[in-house]
């Protein structure tokens, strides 16, 4: 029943919604995130905003355990 729902919503076919539901759940994940990251990215970019290497700190938490 909620699948003919969804598809009503969505103006598909119940077998429609069945294909875009599983092309959702099949496409590679992370595609979507990458974007959004580069997207944050760019915007503290263009902010001006700079942050420094975390290598050192994270080495130093390693070395001291």
């Amino acid at each position: 029943m909620a699948l003919k729902t969804r598809a009503k919503k969505n103006g598909r076919s119940a077998e429609a919604e069945h294909r875009a539901i599983l092309q959702d759940a099949l496409k590679p994940a992370g595609d979507d995130k990458w974007k959004e990251i580069d997207r944050l990215r760019n915007e503290l970019a263009e902010s001006g905003r700079t942050f420094s290497d975390s290598t050192e700190f994270i080495r130093h938490d390693r070395d001291t355990r």
